[in-house]
């Protein structure tokens, strides 16, 4: 069985004095941006909860606006229009 000869190494092959700090560099990179993520995800579940809440009151209130306007309610502003 014949050895590989062994090649000199390439300048992509030889780890450089940087390499650790750009593998520390990108972790870095990468928590950051989960955190941005999960900071935005959370922001977005509570503005969605928020929105849905506001529009749920909303339906409510015109449904009894309607409610007192089909039984002829005059009671509100502008009743003597």
């Amino acid at each position: 069985m014949a050895t590989p000869q062994k090649q000199s190494p390439t300048p992509s092959d030889t780890p450089s004095p940087g390499f650790n700090t750009s593998t520390d560099s990108s972790t870095e990179l990468a928590a950051v941006v989960d955190d941005l993520l999960h900071q935005l995800n959370t922001k977005f579940t509570t503005i969605s909860s928020d929105l849905l809440s506001k529009m749920d009151d909303m339906s409510r209130r015109l449904d009894n606006l309607e409610s007192q306007i089909q039984a002829g309610d005059g009671k509100g502003p502008g009743a003597s229009k």
